[in-house]
């Protein structure tokens, strides 16, 4: 399976890419934004690659974002919170390398996702929650065209002081 745009391709998790998102969980920067709290080990993260892979069973799917030019991976984007009777998901992202982000992948990405979630899965709803200082990410909902829908006060615990919780949705019938 594999989803191309016009600078970035989405493809399936593989147990050999079990280092990079070994380096990537378990970069301390990244662990505000992916809720980890302590480091994966190596078979815990090649337990999670073949998790992450059935949609139906355990409720997630996580991709790969690659750059079409290098085939280098960006990031990863992932489903999670799979509702199959309801037709909605949560939808995370990550660009890893810093160097990489205010570039359009996770735009892009976003895009191919919701093509999958809408034409493979059937889903007509989309969802995300931001932590309200991570702009950066609100602005990416907000440019995909998702709407802001609610925050929830107080809602995650870091640094020793409380963040709101920023909540989107985006409905996928047309």
């Amino acid at each position: 399976m594999l989803f191309k745009g016009e600078r970035i391709y989405l493809r399936p998790v593989e147990k050999e890419d079990a280092t990079r998102l070994l380096l990537w969980e378990n970069n301390p920067k990244h662990w505000k934004v992916t809720g980890t709290e302590v480091p994966y080990s190596m078979a815990a993260m090649l337990e999670y690659i073949d998790q992450a892979q059935h949609i139906r069973s355990h409720g997630q799917l996580r991709f790969l974002i690659c750059s079409n030019e290098t085939q280098k991976p960006l990031g990863t984007i992932d489903l999670y919170n799979a509702d199959f009777k309801h037709m909605r998901t949560a939808v995370g992202i990550l660009i890893a390398d810093e160097l990489d982000r205010g570039q359009g992948y996770a735009t892009e990405a976003l895009g191919l996702i919701e093509n999958y979630v809408q034409t493979i899965l059937a889903f007509e709803n989309i969802y995300a929650s931001v932590q309200a200082d991570n702009t950066a990410s609100e602005h990416l909902f907000l440019q995909a065209g998702y709407t802001k829908i609610g925050r929830r006060k107080n809602w995650f615990f870091e640094n020793q002081q409380w963040i709101d919780e920023l909540l989107f949705q985006k409905w996928l019938k047309k």
